[in-house]
């Protein structure tokens, strides 16, 4: 997909193989702000909001480590009405909670900071219960980084005509090397490596609880080497529900780890997985930062029945 000499941070990371797995960054709450113009690099950070506003919702965000994705329709000529916002989040039970409003005037988005400071519980979906449909993100922030927009762009076209109320454009989610990355939320599940084509057997596996390992970077519940974990399970025993299994225990010595992970349906069982962490040597690892920077990496040593 390159461009005679021009550097493209995603093809690069297939040549040279980088592991998906133990990818996705850690959190449990996100803020959707709709922004149908062009979005500046920086996100929500960029737009020439109101500055008491923009801090406020920055200062409720940071107080429950909430991640803020500007979103727009893959289509996005019309202007016409309202935006919407979104305070999405999971519990550690796995309860799931949306909460949504519309914006007109900066002053609306105040709204955002009021929902984040509720506290958890109330109405939601628990784990495999019926809820809200989860909301579908496409990372296709162009002006963040090329590959976002390149491969970002094909996925997004592809999901929202099988999915068009689900599924948005969103900004920079990290990782652009993985381009194209879809999230799923508040279900918390990083996929990436995707294309036009295997999005949406990727997505459609998520929507009916089966989802599969070849795509996932992980769940954004678990930390790096328990993300790996749990993927390995899914690599070797096939597609499983978002909450088949459960991490229950993590011990590291050195650059090992043993997790823990035990089955909920349908017999209970526990695996011990190893994973052994190492940095990879210094890389450029995206299109737009010229710095070589080296990434730390999870491989699977084992897993053993226990």
């Amino acid at each position: 997909m390159a461009a005679e000499g021009r550097f493209f941070c995603a093809d690069a990371a297939r040549t040279r193989g980088d592991l998906l797995a133990g990818t996705a960054p850690y959190g449990s709450v996100w803020v959707l702000v709709e922004h149908r113009g062009g979005w500046p690099p920086s996100g929500f950070d960029g737009l020439a909001l109101d500055p008491d506003v923009k801090e406020l919702v920055f200062s409720a965000a940071r107080a429950v480590r909430a991640r803020i994705l500007l979103i727009r329709r893959h289509e996005r000529r019309s202007a016409d009405g309202p935006g919407r916002w979104a305070v999405l989040r999971q519990e550690g039970t796995g309860a799931a909670h949306q909460r949504w409003g519309t914006w007109s005037r900066d002053e609306d988005l105040v709204r955002i900071a009021a929902a984040l400071e509720e506290p958890e519980g109330g109405p939601g979906a628990g784990p495999g219960a019926p809820g809200p449909p989860p909301v579908v993100l496409v990372c296709a922030h162009g002006r963040h980084d090329a590959c976002c927009a390149v491969r970002g762009r094909p996925v997004g076209r592809a999901l929202s005509e099988r999915w068009p109320e689900l599924v948005w454009e969103c900004s920079h989610v990290g990782g652009d090397r993985f381009a194209a990355n879809v999230i799923v939320v508040p279900d918390g599940v990083y996929y990436g490596n995707l294309d036009a084509a295997s999005c949406v057997e990727t997505v459609a596996g998520h929507l009916a609880d089966r989802i599969r390992p070849e795509h996932l970077r992980g769940y954004t519940d678990l930390f790096p080497p328990q993300q790996v974990a749990v993927a390995a399970l899914l690599g070797r025993f096939g597609p499983a529900g978002r909450h088949h299994y459960a991490v229950v225990a993590t011990a590291r010595e050195h650059d090992q780890w043993r997790v823990r992970v035990v089955t909920r349906t349908p017999r209970p069982a526990a695996f011990d997985v190893e994973v052994r962490s190492h940095r990879t040597p210094p890389r450029q690892l995206t299109c737009r930062g010229l710095s070589m920077s080296s990434a730390v990496v999870h491989e699977v040593m084992s897993v053993r029945a226990v």
